[in-house]
């Protein structure tokens, strides 16, 4: 297929589209900056490991006149929106109106520009910390005003590709981990780890749905061949547990190759400011998608040790 994607230089966004152009297909890369703009040098390397193996478009946003251009001037296959307004995201103060304005900025027009070249099929990327989105306690609401803007951005999506009669996948995201993520919860285990730290798990009764990318990605790669008519959506699952028992296991994996004393301290959990649970519903068969755990931990455990190495 030939497909158009934005969002390529984010941690899954790289990996979707190195996943989607080792199965064969031609992928053209929507990057927001310029190549040269990007301040983050995790983000930078993520760009350049791409170069090769996908047609890089720089400088265009989704819905601005370019990227219009971008669309009626060739045929596509496959149209992911993968891009999101994302700048402060962890924020209480983060703007929802203007990120669902960036989201979905003329998507009339791109719609309807798409179907001009003979593009039909779209995909949607949610999170499962959006309202209405996976399985867990209490109600389905919004764990932030991020979560709050991915759930608008869908509805808005969904109403706009019924009424042209276009196929619409959601692919909802849970916890991916693995290389090239920005320094979050398993970076800050392993270079707790490497410092010959104990790192603290402030919140291990949390109850997620923590996934290897290489996993995520196959399955989205797989997702985009199967998108059937109409409205559809997968939610793909992986390790569905506390979250301390998830640092236990990832101290386990991680130890056990490097050989480091991966030792933990897990704090009582006696705050509940999010849900107790969200995770994700569906599993797929890891065979028929040619991926294995082992192979996934190998390639994680490589990646973090050269990148702590280097840091040292």
């Amino acid at each position: 297929m030939k497909i158009l994607f934005t969002g390529a230089s984010s941690f899954t966004g790289f990996w979707f589209i190195r996943e989607l152009a080792a199965a064969g297909h031609e992928v053209f890369g929507v990057f927001r900056r310029p190549s040269d703009e990007y301040p983050e040098e995790l983000r930078r390397r993520r760009v350049a490991a791409l170069l090769p193996i996908c047609r890089p478009i720089f400088g265009v946003s989704f819905g601005d006149d370019d990227f219009i251009r971008l669309v009626t001037g060739s045929s596509w296959d496959l149209f992911c929106h993968h891009g999101a307004e994302v700048a402060n995201y962890r924020s209480a103060d983060f703007d929802v109106v203007n990120a669902v304005r960036q989201n979905t900025y003329r998507l009339p027009i791109v719609l309807d520009s798409l179907k001009s070249v003979g593009c039909s099929r779209l995909i949607l990327t949610g999170s499962v910390f959006e309202n209405d989105e996976g399985a867990g306690s209490a109600d389905l609401r919004a764990f932030s005003p991020y979560g709050l803007s991915k759930g608008l951005t869908w509805q808005i999506f969904r109403h706009y590709a019924q009424s042209r009669q276009m196929s619409l996948g959601k692919f909802v995201i849970p916890n991916p981990f693995g290389p090239y993520e920005e320094p979050r919860f398993t970076h800050y285990l392993i270079k707790s780890w490497f410092a010959g730290e104990r790192p603290t798990v402030s919140t291990p009764s949390y109850v997620r749905d923590n996934i290897h990318v290489s996993l995520l990605a196959k399955i989205y790669s797989h997702f985009s061949v199967t998108l059937s008519q109409g409205v559809t959506r997968v939610n793909p699952s992986g390790y569905v547990e506390c979250q301390g028992a998830f640092a236990r296991r990832f101290a386990r994996e991680i130890g056990q190759r490097l050989g480091l004393k991966c030792e933990l301290k897990l704090e009582r959990q006696t705050e509940f400011l999010e849900p107790h649970v969200r995770i994700n519903t569906d599993s797929f068969d890891t065979d028929e998608l040619n991926w294995t755990e082992t192979a996934a931990w190998d390639e994680l455990t490589a990646y973090y040790a050269q990148a702590m190495r280097g840091q040292s």
